[in-house]
């Protein structure tokens, strides 16, 4: 296996800056910072910058819509992504990994807005993702958050999730 570091690439530090900022309770500056960097990146730029920014945008909004609309873009920028080029990044990354989060995260903004049968849609596509992912920390909170957003939908609950990321 190759241990050979990746080389700095400066987008996904200024990322990775802006979502410490809003883990400190820095929302509105993490979301500005992040909106600036999509702007110069672009909706047709470097899809592992695209799907990494939105994923971490969807979580700085806590309407349900305005998360939906980055959660999507997340999800598109996915599908252009390859392994290679996220393993540029870091080498155990495959986009498989990427799927069971990207629509966990619709299903619960499509639950939020009561579009039930939508997100039950992609609940089931997390679920059928979620072999992808490690049997870790990581992976067993996503397939915990799979869990809560099911049930959630069974309920017909469109409460936000304790338990879910966000920008309060």
């Amino acid at each position: 296996m190759n241990s050979t570091p990746a080389a700095p690439d400066p987008t996904m530090e200024a990322i990775g800056r802006a979502v410490e900022l809003g883990r400190a309770g820095d929302v509105d500056t993490a979301r500005h910072q992040l909106v600036d960097l999509w702007t110069e990146v672009g909706a047709s730029g470097d899809p592992f910058h695209r799907c990494t920014l939105a994923h971490y945008l969807a979580d700085l909004f806590d309407h349900p819509a305005e998360a939906l609309i980055w959660d999507i873009r997340a999800l598109d920028a996915a599908a252009s992504l390859s392994d290679e080029r996220a393993q540029v990044h870091h080498q155990s990354l495959q986009v498989a990994g990427f799927y069971p989060s990207l629509h966990l995260n619709i299903a619960d903004n499509l639950r939020r807005l009561s579009a039930f049968d939508a997100a039950a849609e992609h609940i089931c596509a997390a679920e059928q993702h979620s072999e992808s992912l490690p049997d870790d920390g990581y992976g067993r909170m996503i397939r915990t958050a799979i869990d809560e957003v099911r049930v959630a939908i069974d309920r017909r609950e469109t409460a936000r999730r304790g338990s879910a990321p966000g920008g309060s």
